[in-house]
């Protein structure tokens, strides 16, 4: 197992936008374009997030956007060489304090049933297959898996550390 990768996380800035647009391409087979990054810059619902290497550049990134008390996890990506040390999981964990400290009721997103890496990730930390999508993604075709971390806060104590399922 690979040591833990020393990361800062910090707000995605437009000073983040080339690498990431960069990632994205390497990523996804229909990447956000830079336009569309730079977008969420001023979306209020929208928080996106960068972690740094120790040369300051990006070593993934992630998006949440939040509806009343819902947030969607719309993108999680990591360097090629970043990845299974730990860089993605600390972004979902920043999402899940955040979820948290603001009570929103769950954490959704959207995952392809052939990534393998993520499914396990995303199970680690509590998400839950509650469903699926038929062809949501293109080149190639294949459905998603939808996978909600759903957050159960005691209505007699207001506890928010509890989560349906087991951590």
């Amino acid at each position: 197992m690979e040591q833990r990768k020393q990361v800062r996380i910090v707000p995605m800035s437009a000073d983040h936008l080339d690498e990431i647009a960069a990632l994205e391409k390497v990523c996804f087979s229909a990447p956000w374009s830079r336009n569309m990054l730079a977008e969420e810059l001023d979306n209020a619902c929208s928080a996106f997030l960068a972690a740094l290497d120790e040369n300051g550049h990006v070593a993934g990134y992630a998006g949440l956007q939040v509806v009343l008390d819902e947030g969607y996890i719309a993108n999680v990506a990591v360097r090629p060489e970043e990845r299974q040390k730990g860089v993605a999981s600390q972004l979902l964990q920043v999402f899940i304090d955040f979820a948290r400290g603001n009570r929103l009721s769950f954490l959704t997103l959207e995952v392809r049933p052939s990534n393998t890496a993520a499914i396990v990730l995303y199970g680690h930390h509590g998400f839950r297959t509650a469903g699926r999508r038929r062809n949501y993604y293109e080149h190639p075709r294949e459905d998603a898996l939808i996978m909600t971390l759903e957050f159960n806060y005691g209505t007699e104590n207001g506890d928010p550390s509890g989560v349906e399922g087991s951590l």
